[in-house]
């Protein structure tokens, strides 16, 4: 346990509402919400029991006076959220019941948190790792029940165990190398470059599984985007309207309707989807049309997915090819809208994109829409969204695994190249360290400042 002062903040969202959560934490948070606590029959919470609550006021140091009907919460170190003792002081909601609780605490001898710093301070004290502590943002920010389950999991230790189990791993092969090297004239089992070797590449593999669901695991925390484009009149708010089953986007006969974006959510297998309907992209006289377009292909660039849809009662001109070259570059499903009135599409035209994302659809009629949702996660997930997956959501995490990969390579290619087990141990503890930047055993103190500079206050 570290020593730190005794901090406080608001920790639910300061509003109207029926309660709201002052939270304390520190070795003097107990003697400090006392100091402004009047019990029934003048009690004090000097001996209050650990995880039980007291009823009271808290009143105004200076004047006496009443501020707010309470119940305080007391849970002692090391068995609470920061692993030092924690007071709740749960007050009526409400922006300025809450604001004069909370400044009563500060005068009483409590600092403001810095943002994260209860969570810092849980990471500090060994309750949690690294990972495990942000988990805790990617709960709050989460979109949808997947991305909540797998932060939850992730705040249980999931990723810090595989992560764990890899670094024990590594350190037992530069344990073995060590001996072997340093002491020679020791009766111990001497470990060789094709043991190490083999062990490496086992390594390797476990490593390269977990990236494997890297992409999946972004999608997972932050969802994705999917842009809907085309000309004019094509059926793209019309696809918008039936994919999130509401009228949200103004559909007529008229061509150039929408001249600007318009972006709702919609869910595929509790992934938040966010479908971007784009102005309809042809050359145009129209100052406002003219800008609605270039926010369409900037949209295109900015996205995960494009839904191009053509008009199949037409034939391809030239502004169609215009388009199809222009998202060739990116992920994309093509639409053969209108079927339900011609097919003058030819293939042929566009075999140059993949067949497998090329649907017959007639928006108007309802056909094709379980196509494109099947297509979605065909292009991101495989065909199947497994939420018991162990996903890597996090950048950072990421970025550790790829650095610890490629020491491993580098391993393999020093016993390529050597035979010197010696040299490896160096390749081998950098992807230890990498590893460990995960969890937080070996990362610097100001990346870790940074990271909990992204958390809330109270949190």
């Amino acid at each position: 346990m570290l020593e730190f002062d005794t901090i406080t903040a608001i920790a639910t969202v300061l509003g109207e509402g029926g309660i709201s959560i002052i939270r304390i934490s520190g070795e003097n948070s107990l003697s400090i919400a006392n100091s402004i606590f009047r019990g029934k029959n003048h009690r004090d919470l000097l001996d209050i029991k650990p995880y039980s609550m007291r009823y009271g006021f808290i009143i105004e140091k200076d004047t006496g006076e009443i501020l707010d009907e309470v119940l305080v919460s007391f849970m002692k170190s090391p068995k609470s959220y920061t692993a030092e003792d924690i007071v709740e002081i749960n007050c009526h909601g409400g922006v300025l019941a809450t604001r004069k609780v909370m400044e009563e605490v500060i005068k009483a001898g409590a600092r403001l948190a810095e943002p994260g710093e209860f969570t810092k301070r849980a990471f500090l004290n060994g309750r949690i790792d690294l990972s495990q502590a942000e988990a805790v943002i990617d709960i709050i920010r989460a979109k949808s029940h997947i991305s909540v389950k797998s932060a939850v999991q992730q705040s249980q230790g999931k990723i810090s165990k595989e992560i764990n189990l890899l670094r024990e791993e590594l350190l037992e092969i530069i344990a073995h190398i060590e001996a072997t090297v340093n002491y020679p004239e020791e009766d111990l089992e001497e470990i060789t470059s094709e043991q190490v070797y083999l062990k490496i590449n086992k390594i390797l593999d476990k490593i390269n599984y977990i990236l494997s669901n890297a992409e999946e695991g972004k999608i997972v925390r932050e969802g994705l985007s999917v842009v809907i484009v085309g000309k004019p009149n094509v059926g793209k708010s019309s696809l918008l309207n039936s994919l999130i089953e509401e009228n949200k986007a103004i559909v007529t006969d008229i061509p150039g309707t929408t001249r600007d974006v318009i972006e709702e959510y919609m869910n595929i297998g509790g992934i938040p989807i966010k479908i971007i309907d784009t102005a309809g992209i042809r050359k145009t006289d129209d100052i406002v049309e003219k800008i609605g377009v270039e926010k369409s292909k900037e949209k295109i660039d900015e996205s995960d997915l494009v839904i191009l849809m053509l008009d199949s009662s037409k034939e391809l001109d030239e502004e169609d090819n215009e388009i199809i070259n222009y998202v060739n570059h990116r992920k994309y499903i093509i639409l053969l809208n209108k079927t339900d009135i011609g097919d003058k599409i030819d293939l042929n035209d566009i075999c140059n994109l993949n067949s497998r994302f090329i649907i017959k659809t007639s928006i108007k009629n309802g056909e094709g829409l379980d196509k494109i949702k099947n297509c979605i996660k065909e292009l991101f997930f495989k065909g199947e969204i497994k939420s018991e997956d162990l996903f890597i959501t996090n950048t950072r995490h990421k970025e550790g695994l790829i650095r610890a990969k490629e020491s491993c390579i580098e391993a393999l290619q020093t016993l390529k190249s050597t035979l010197a087990i010696d040299l490896v141990s160096i390749d081998i503890k950098n992807a230890w360290i990498n590893l460990g930047k995960i969890t937080g055993d070996t990362l610097e103190e100001d990346i870790i400042d940074k990271i909990f500079s992204q958390f809330c206050l109270g949190k």
